[in-house]
């Protein structure tokens, strides 16, 4: 982090860098001290503090006296998020649920609606419907000059980065649809969209299990398995932002047909069916009955265990195909599969090394979700934020107008 002008850059330019840059820490941390902040930006103090002054001004941090932590010693000034200031709306669409959130300034979940699973969430205007009525009852519920400076989507589904049109969502039954632009429209409010693996990626490493490693794989879904890949601190997206669609990795030659066209897929071996239809169970259960089965592993059913196991092995294999090509610090397991995981570890761990070279493998850590269900939400409230940290006074002027 650096406050020093880049060349050819204006004054406005630095300034608006340097407000970004207070905001992002500040809102990444919790809190960050004046002290701080002058010597990680390489400012002096006093155009460090006309610049928080500019931030209080506009409503989005305050000052308070370290003390108020509890903290020994002299007190000193701490910046911290407005807790009012301004907020965005989340969305986690899955293809068996659907959660709102408001999520305020420094990360804190303020209020969070949860539809009842088991929807059809096939048709584009029934979905955006369901999801603009669930944001206006959280806005409603917003307390007075709170500002709602936008809506994140997290879809399960392949999205054109350049755009947000939603190329190809096979769960979902959903083909190059303009979810995003429509939820936008409806709401009036600025809407971004991306894939749920790539979101859960940035809120592990934002704010989970990965905070302080700069290579990252997250493999995560329901039905549907996406991985989420940063490569030295940035998302990994490609040409077109398709990037991470490890869940069509084909894997088994002998296995099953796939949503997506083609056979044996990584997904069709470790998705939430799989483990489902192991034990014998409708590929259509819901949630409980996944949860129903790693009980059942948990308290020692062989049956249980057996299908446990056979799923478990074939993340490893997944794991181990990623470990092998990507040489991450760390390969994160959310949602059902960090669940799975959990009762599961030694089988997935020992299959990952058998597929794995001895370096990467030496590497690598393998850990489950720390945000759990809340992964995507976190995600898609970073995604909403991202231009408020970018530009803060632009982004509000913008608002307001």
């Amino acid at each position: 982090m650096t406050g020093r002008r880049i060349r050819g850059s204006t004054q406005d330019d630095v300034r608006r860098h340097n407000l970004g840059t207070i905001l992002t820490e500040v809102h990444r941390h919790g809190y960050r001290s004046r002290a701080r902040l002058t010597a990680e930006m390489g400012l002096n103090r006093s155009t460090i503090g006309d610049l928080v002054a500019e931030l209080t001004e506009a409503g989005l941090v305050l000052e308070r006296s370290a003390s108020a932590q509890g903290r020994a010693g002299r007190p000193s000034l701490e910046v911290v998020p407005c807790p009012q200031g301004a907020y965005v709306l989340a969305v986690d669409l899955g293809v068996r649920h659907l959660a709102v959130a408001r999520v305020g300034l420094g990360g804190d979940l303020l209020d969070r609606v949860d539809v009842e699973s088991g929807r059809d969430w096939s048709d584009l205007d029934i979905t955006v419907e369901a999801i603009a009525v669930t944001c206006a009852r959280l806005r409603e519920s917003a307390p007075a000059g709170a500002r709602c400076l936008g809506v994140g989507i997290s879809v399960p589904g392949v999205v054109r980065h350049e755009d947000g049109l939603l190329r190809f969502a096979p769960n979902l039954g959903w083909v190059d649809l303009p979810l995003g632009a429509r939820l936008g429209e409806r709401l009036d409010l600025p809407a971004v969209i991306a894939n749920d693996a790539d979101l859960g990626a940035l809120a592990e490493h934002w704010r989970g299990v990965a905070v302080g490693y700069d290579n990252i794989v997250v493999m995560s879904g329901e039905i549907g398995i996406g991985g989420g890949i940063i490569v030295g601190g940035r998302p990994l997206r490609g040409r077109g932002g398709y990037a991470g669609e490890i869940g069509h990795l084909r894997v088994n030659p002998d296995g099953r047909a796939c949503r997506c066209g083609s056979w044996g897929c990584l997904e069709t071996e470790i998705g939430v069916d799989a483990l489902l239809g192991a034990v014998g169970r409708p590929a259509d259960s819901d949630m409980e009955a996944y949860r129903d089965v790693l009980s059942r592993v948990a308290a020692g059913e062989p049956d249980a265990m057996a299908a446990a196991a056979r799923v478990a092995r074939w993340l490893g294999v997944g794991v181990g195909i990623l470990v092998n090509t990507l040489n991450p610090d760390i390969v994160v397991l959310g949602g059902p599969l960090g669940e799975l995981f959990g009762a599961t570890a030694g089988i997935v761990a020992d299959m990952s090394a058998q597929c794995s070279l001895v370096a990467p493998r030496e590497q690598v850590r393998l850990a489950a979700s720390a945000l759990g269900p809340d992964a995507q939400i976190i995600g898609a409230a970073e995604l909403a934020f991202a231009p408020l940290l970018e530009d803060p006074i632009g982004t509000l002027t913008r608002h307001a107008a």
